[in-house]
């Protein structure tokens, strides 16, 4: 099988060394960087370049790009996959990108499907990719038709090379809404915490909450700064809901009502151990 792999950071760059190491495919790259690419055939995470020569061999296709960088990148190649050809994004928002490269695929003859394979770090770029990165991880998959059994084995079937634990399949707007909680929200919040003065004091006074607190603030501001405004919608609701929560924090400790604090953190617990099903 063929295998192209459009954006070698860290989630192409993961995915192309998983699908080296299963010894089971050739795999093509392709990379704005043509150092990156280079790079990545001498690390033996891809056999050769991804061209127009070779992409209508390719049996699956996976996009790691900004969102609109993989609708421009689809629209320009569209004519050149294969009609048996499954397209895959890896866009970290899907209501875009499936909106806009559902209709190119229609009409081109190929199935074109939205990912979001769930795991990454702090890092970015291929040197930070591993080729264990998605072992055991979910892979959310957002079909052109929802119901399509034989497509979603197909999706497995071609992705079983990377280890992902789990598949599970939504809509594009079901995605965004979730995702703006679970890991855009996330982001922010790091990104905002880290900027308090008291941050350039923090060494020998933080542990484990404060690593856990600030890790993703190390992250891609171009990268986030799209998928944001992407889902801006969705983004401001959990914003806004978050602000009112701490609204009443502050309010509970700027008028020392140890009860309703008390109850404000149970109910915060509560909540933590009824999401982890315990």
């Amino acid at each position: 099988m063929n295998v192209g792999i459009v954006g070698l950071g860290l989630i192409g760059g993961s995915l192309a060394k998983a699908f080296c190491e299963s010894g089971q495919v050739t795999v093509f790259g392709l990379d704005q960087d043509k150092r990156v690419e280079e790079f990545a055939a001498m690390a033996h995470a891809i056999h050769g370049p991804l061209t127009p020569q070779n992409i209508p061999s390719c049996e699956l296709i996976l996009i790691a790009l900004y969102p609109q960088a993989t609708v421009d990148f689809v629209a320009q190649n569209a004519a050149l996959f294969h009609k048996d050809a499954v397209v895959i994004d890896c866009a970290g928002t899907k209501r875009q990108v499936c909106e806009e490269c559902f209709p190119i695929a229609k009409a081109h003859g190929f199935t074109f499907v939205g990912g979001h394979p769930m795991a990454g770090t702090q890092f970015s770029g291929f040197k930070y990719s591993r080729a264990n990165l998605f072992k055991g991880a979910p892979m959310v998959i957002v079909p052109p038709v929802f119901d399509d059994i034989l497509l979603l084995q197909r999706i497995k079937d071609l992705l079983a090379p990377v280890g992902f634990g789990s598949f599970s399949v939504t809509t594009a707007n079901e995605h965004d809404r979730v995702i703006a909680f679970t890991s855009q929200l996330a982001h922010i919040v790091s990104n905002a915490y880290i900027k308090s003065p008291t941050a350039l004091d923090h060494k020998g006074f933080s542990a484990g909450s404060y690593r856990d607190m600030t890790r993703v603030a190390w992250l891609a501001p171009g990268m986030w700064s799209e998928l944001f405004l992407a889902n801006r919608d969705h983004i401001l609701d959990e914003l806004d809901t978050l602000i009112q929560n701490l609204a009443e924090y502050r309010d509970a400790i700027a008028n020392g009502q140890e009860e309703r604090l008390y109850r404000l953190l149970l109910d915060g617990k509560l909540r933590k151990e009824e999401t982890d099903g315990k």
